[in-house]
């Protein structure tokens, strides 16, 4: 378990974990036909903070000396923790909202209806409506939201005590 949060290892792992859920959001949508709603799309950003983090942090793990290396790691998986925290956070507003606990965000309806018949015909034909309060894909009941939801908090209590260990072995 001590090896996991050795640098290197810990940031090559963070990365491989985020590049393997945003690569299976994104086949899930290209390769697989689930369009994602606005609120599935918001939940993929902090995982490009994560991957943008995590390679900082692997590139630097060896070539910074020890104590600023320790304050230096240990702030960068700090920051990659709060994304997963944020991201765990939209991906439970998107499981209240599929649940119907409380209404989506504007941009998880329809666009507004104005202009000519034409416009209006042209509007529905070229805009896919994909509702935040449908849940596309499910698996033992817990849509994908939900394992985001569960992923995402996972992964940012592991990698907040990364950051304490990288901090407490290299930095005191």
């Amino acid at each position: 378990m001590k090896a996991l949060y050795e640098p290197r290892t810990f940031f090559a792992l963070l990365l491989i974990a985020a590049m393997g859920i945003l690569g299976t959001a994104l086949a899930s949508q290209y390769f697989g036909g689930l369009q994602p709603c606005p609120l599935c799309l918001w939940q993929r950003y902090p995982y490009v903070i994560v991957i943008g983090l995590g390679g900082v942090g692997f590139g630097l793990a060896g070539h910074t000396t020890m104590a600023a290396r320790a304050s230096l790691l240990s702030t960068i998986a700090i920051l990659a923790a709060l994304a997963l925290y944020i991201d765990a956070g939209i991906a439970a507003f998107h499981v209240g909202v599929e649940q119907h606990w409380w209404e989506g965000l504007q941009s998880c309806s329809a666009a507004p209806i104005s202009g000519s018949i034409e416009a209006l015909g042209a509007q529905l034909l070229g805009t896919p409506i994909v509702r935040c309060d449908e849940v596309a894909w499910s698996l033992g009941g817990i849509s994908m939201a939900g394992y985001n939801f569960i992923t995402a908090l996972g992964l940012g209590i592991i990698t907040t005590r990364a950051a304490q260990v990288m901090k407490a072995n290299h930095g005191g």
